[in-house]
């Protein structure tokens, strides 16, 4: 679920204007799974433009204020949301940990990194939601630590139905600043993209896994 629709379009046009989301229907990118997909999305792009790094975070850091209140801290999930983590706790005056995928092989082997107590309340920040496994393992990791999971929040989701039915299923809230949907509708209204161009990005979004170019 987006915030509301204003931010959603706000966050899609940044996006796009850094180049963090590239859209290419024509030459689609390979994703680590093996998809072929038209999106690339890489928010750590973000970070190195300050207007907009601080436009991300304080948009993230008002609306989880006004969506949970103030926890004890924000737990980011390593790697793509420790830097944009860190800078809403900053601006949110809070403690920040982060969530590695897997507890470290040696020294403490620690999964969370940074201090926080059992029983301690946590907003989690994502960069970007794809089908949400790697987020909702680090809910499990903090929940395995009696850490309690008030919700999460994310810059940009691609809003696969696969996604939906793995947080609907973990009973854990998510709101993002932006989505897919509002993406399009950015880039069509500053012709970004064609009418034709957006057909063939609405249908990979449908079934992604099986899409193909040609």
């Amino acid at each position: 679920m987006i915030f509301n629709k204003h931010t959603a379009r706000k966050t899609a046009e940044v996006l796009l204007q850094v180049n963090a989301i590239k859209l290419s229907p024509k030459k689609p990118f390979t994703w680590a799974s093996g998809w072929k997909s038209p999106i690339y999305c890489d928010n750590r792009i973000i970070l190195s433009f300050p207007p907009i790094r601080n436009y991300i975070r304080e948009v993230m850091g008002k609306h989880i204020e006004k969506q949970y209140g103030k926890p004890d801290a924000i737990a980011g999930v390593a790697t793509g949301a420790i830097g944009i983590g860190m800078l809403v706790a900053e601006y949110l005056g809070l403690p920040f940990i982060y969530v590695r995928p897997d507890a470290k092989g040696h020294g403490r082997k620690n999964q969370i990194e940074g201090f926080i107590e059992s029983g301690q309340n946590v907003v989690v920040v994502e960069d970007l939601i794809s089908t949400g496994k790697s987020s909702l393992n680090a809910v499990k990791a903090l929940k395995d630590a009696n850490i309690n999971v008030k919700g999460m929040v994310a810059i940009f989701t691609y809003g696969f139905n696969v996604a939906a039915e793995n947080f609907k299923k973990e009973n854990i809230n998510l709101h993002t600043l932006s989505n897919y949907e509002s993406l399009l509708e950015q880039a069509l209204e500053t012709n970004y993209i064609s009418q034709k161009e957006l057909e063939t990005l609405s249908e990979w979004n449908t079934n992604p896994s099986e899409w193909n170019a040609n």
